[in-house]
C-alpha cells in the first residue's frame, strides 16, 4: 500500500464532511447521508488506486452509490479494499447532536473482514489495555481489567455504550461496579476509537452496534495499537444465511483483531462533522470553511491530525499537487 494514499483519502473524507454539514440540524438524515455519500464518490475517482467496496452503503440493488463491490479509483496503483461509512451518524448530524464523522478506512486486498449488516457484541479499548479484555468475560470483569492496566481504579473508568434499551443490562452492571458511563445516540466508531486517546476521559466501549462499523473501528483501532473483539449476532436464519454468503461459517465466533484487518498495513481517516471529543466539526465562516481530520498508518505508527481550510468559491482540489 503505498504512502500517499494517506493523505489521499484524507480528501475523501474532508469532501464528504464538508457536503453533509451543509445538513446539520435541518432535521433531514437521508439528505446529509445523500451529500456526503455523492462527495465521497466523486473525489475516489481521483485516486491512483484499484478499489474495491467490501463495505459500504449497501448492496448493489440498494444504492445508487459506494455499494458492496463496487470499483474505486483510477484503475492503476495498489489493489485495496474499501470500508466507507459517509456519516456515521446520520442523526447526529439531522439533530446537530455531537460526534458525527465522515470515515474511510483502508487495507490490502483480502485482509478487512466483509462484514454483512448486521449487529455485533463488541468490547474495545486502547493501547494500555490491550490483551487484557474478553468478549466472554463478564462486563465488571473487563472493567476491573482495564481499571489494573490503567493503573486506576474502577470508580475512575468510563464506560462508553449506545443509548438503547438492548443495553439496560449493560448499563445496570456498569453503575453497580461502580464505574462511570457515557451514552451515546449514536456513533461507536468514534465511542471506539476515542478510547485510545487520553484526553477523551474514555476507557472501555461496550454493546451491541453494527458490524460494519465494528470492522471500520477495528481498522482505526489497529492504526493506534488497540484492541476490538467482536461477535455477530444475527436475527433470524436469513441474517445467519447472509454470514455464510459472506464467508463467515462461524457466527458465534469471537471475532479478534487479525480477523477484523488482517495482514501488517491499513489506513484510517475520519473528518469531523459535528463537533465531538476527538475532532472539531465543520465550521462554515462566509467564503471559507474549516475542518479537522485524523489519519493514522498502521505500518508505521503515524497519526496526524490535520486542520483544513477550504475556499467555498472554488472547486475541491481533486489533485494533490506536487
Amino acid at each position: 500500500m503505498e504512502r500517499s494514499l494517506s493523505m489521499e483519502i484524507v480528501r475523501v473524507t474532508e469532501a464528504a464532511a464538508l457536503s453533509s454539514a451543509r445538513w446539520m440540524g435541518r432535521g433531514k438524515k437521508e439528505e446529509a447521508d445523500d451529500a456526503a455519500t455523492e462527495a465521497m464518490r466523486t473525489v475516489f475517482d481521483t485516486i491512483p488506486m484499484e478499489g474495491t467496496v467490501v463495505i459500504g452503503e449497501g448492496e448493489r440493488d440498494e444504492a445508487p452509490m459506494l455499494y458492496i463491490g463496487e470499483e474505486l479509483g483510477t484503475r492503476s496503483g495498489p489493489e485495496v479494499d474499501i470500508a466507507v461509512d459517509p456519516v456515521e451518524g446520520t442523526n447526529i448530524v439531522a439533530e446537530g447532536s455531537w460526534n458525527a464523522l465522515a470515515v474511510v478506512a483502508i487495507a490490502d486486498r483480502g485482509k478487512m473482514l466483509h462484514a454483512p449488516d448486521m449487529y455485533m457484541q463488541k468490547v474495545a479499548v486502547g493501547p494500555e489495555a490491550v490483551g487484557k479484555i474478553d468478549l466472554n468475560a463478564s462486563v465488571t470483569e473487563n472493567l476491573k481489567a482495564v481499571a489494573e492496566a490503567k493503573g486506576k481504579d474502577v470508580e475512575d473508568v468510563v464506560a462508553v455504550v449506545l443509548n438503547r434499551p438492548r443495553h439496560q443490562e449493560i448499563i445496570d452492571e456498569i453503575r453497580a461496579a461502580g464505574a462511570r458511563i457515557k451514552l451515546i445516540p449514536e456513533g461507536d466508531v468514534a465511542g471506539a476509537i476515542n478510547t485510545a486517546f487520553d484526553h477523551t476521559g474514555l476507557d472501555i466501549l461496550f454493546g451491541e452496534g453494527g458490524a460494519p462499523e465494528g470492522v471500520l473501528a477495528a481498522v482505526g483501532l489497529k492504526c493506534l495499537g488497540g484492541e476490538i473483539q467482536g461477535r455477530l449476532k444475527p436475527k433470524n436464519d436469513e441474517q445467519i444465511e447472509r454470514c455464510h454468503r459472506m464467508g463467515i461459517t462461524d457466527v458465534d465466533k469471537v471475532l479478534k483483531m487479525e480477523d477484523l484487518c488482517g495482514g501488517d498495513d491499513a489506513i484510517f481517516a475520519a473528518t469531523g462533522i459535528t463537533d465531538g471529543e476527538l475532532l472539531k466539526g465543520v465550521q462554515f465562516k462566509g467564503s471559507k470553511a474549516t475542518t479537522e481530520t485524523i489519519v493514522m498508518r498502521a505500518k508505521s505508527g503515524t497519526v496526524r491530525f490535520i486542520d483544513g481550510k477550504h475556499s467555498l468559491n472554488k472547486k475541491p482540489d481533486l489533485v494533490i499537487k506536487e
